[in-house]
């Protein structure tokens, strides 16, 4: 059963293109961290970035599946968005929107992919649920307790800070955002890919945006989203690793930007 995703709605100019888009990030993620693209794609479309299941403002649910979630994405684009939307995903949102064109294709205009492709990983993001898991949420209470407390399993002070957008913090205390034991739980499913029972690839206008130094979408790849997604593109920026937008946002708009004008997206 879907859930009604939390969003927020960036307004377009009055010229604006009809086909609004609709943009899911990554596990771990909020739709915040789409701030900057959001607000640069609205000076032309209605964007609409939402916090995906079990993250951010949106419910939690015991399921935490692709096709949960693009059942999500499908729903929210029949109450939010007119019914037809192009979407843009990374890392899971990726994985989200892939699975949404595969299976609600009649939803979708077109699909801008950063940096994953439909297969499945052998890597795990089980320890940074874990080190958020083993947060003491009665005693932390400022965020530099929990940067000081997180600082024992994760080294790095970037995914420290980007984990740390999980935490609400309040005069309260300070308590998860995301439903960490539902993403732990479902943590094969999320670096894996389940292909639709169907298997109908999807014929509209696809991108697929990787970085250079990314090993998420290797070129040993292409064959099979080819297999899938029969109208495509793929792009490799430079020097960008697997977190692209933040990377190189500049890069990305304009890889996209020049992309959906081409396909009058």
């Amino acid at each position: 059963m879907s859930v009604p995703l939390h969003f927020t709605h960036y307004s377009a100019q009055a010229d604006a293109n009809p086909i609004p888009l609709v943009m899911a990030h990554g596990l771990l993620g909020q739709g915040r961290n789409f701030g900057t693209l959001a607000k640069g794609f609205a000076e032309t479309h209605d964007v609409f970035v939402v916090d995906m299941r079990n993250h951010g403002d949106s419910p939690w649910d015991d399921e935490m599946s692709y096709a949960a979630m693009a059942a999500d994405l499908a729903d929210f684009i029949d109450r939010e968005a007119g019914g037809y939307a192009s979407v843009f995903g990374h890392s899971m949102g990726g994985k989200a929107a892939m699975r949404l064109a595969l299976d609600h294709s009649d939803r979708v205009a077109g699909a801008i992919i950063a940096d994953i492709a439909p297969v499945a990983y052998t890597h795990s993001h089980s320890g940074q649920i874990e080190a958020l898991q083993s947060l003491d949420f009665e005693t932390i209470r400022t965020r530099k307790d929990a940067d000081v407390a997180l600082k024992e399993k994760v080294a790095d002070p970037v995914m420290r800070g980007f984990l740390m957008q999980n935490l609400r913090i309040s005069a309260d205390g300070i308590t998860p955002r995301s439903n960490l034991a539902v993403l732990r739980q479902a943590m094969a499913d999320l670096v894996g890919w389940a292909e639709p029972k169907a298997r109908k690839g999807y014929e509209g206008p696809t991108l697929f945006v990787a970085g250079g130094a990314s090993d998420y979408v290797d070129p040993s790849y292409d064959d099979v989203i080819r297999h899938l997604f029969s109208d495509i593109e793929i792009e490799r920026i430079k020097g960008a690793g697997h977190w692209i937008h933040a990377e190189k946002p500049k890069e990305v708009f304009e890889l996209t930007k020049k992309f959906m004008n081409s396909r009058n997206l």
